[in-house]
């Protein structure tokens, strides 16, 4: 099970942190990512992360603005958010993985997302 938290509304500029915790059972040698989806448009990738923080990776419209890290003994991931502009806003999901991927089909489990508004 994936538990996401830490959305909501916040000023274009400002800054946010999502969590997205796992429990229910060990899952080894895992990769995490985030997705989002704003009203009207496709799921997309935003980062992911190995269990060991070895591989990261983060959508062309994320980088430099968005930090991913996790915490492999919490089974946590973070998304540090800064310089959110008004494009950011969306439903954020959490996933797990066990290969490295930006594709959401390779994520067998997902979290029930978190919305993140940003005000222009």
């Amino acid at each position: 099970q994936l538990q996401a938290s830490g959305g909501g509304l916040v000023q274009a500029g400002g800054s946010l942190r999502l969590s997205c915790a796992a429990s229910g059972r060990t899952f080894g040698s895992y990769i995490m990512g985030w997705f989002r989806r704003a009203p009207g448009k496709e799921r997309e990738f935003v980062a992911t992360i190995s269990w060991d923080g070895g591989s990261i990776y983060y959508a062309d419209s994320v980088k430099g603005r968005f930090t991913i890290s996790g915490d492999n003994a919490r089974n946590t991931v973070y998304l540090q958010m800064n310089s959110l502009k008004s494009e950011d806003s969306a439903v954020y999901y959490c996933a797990l993985a066990w290969v490295f991927s930006t594709t959401a089909a390779s994520y067998a489990y997902w979290g029930q997302g978190t919305q993140v508004t940003v005000s222009s």
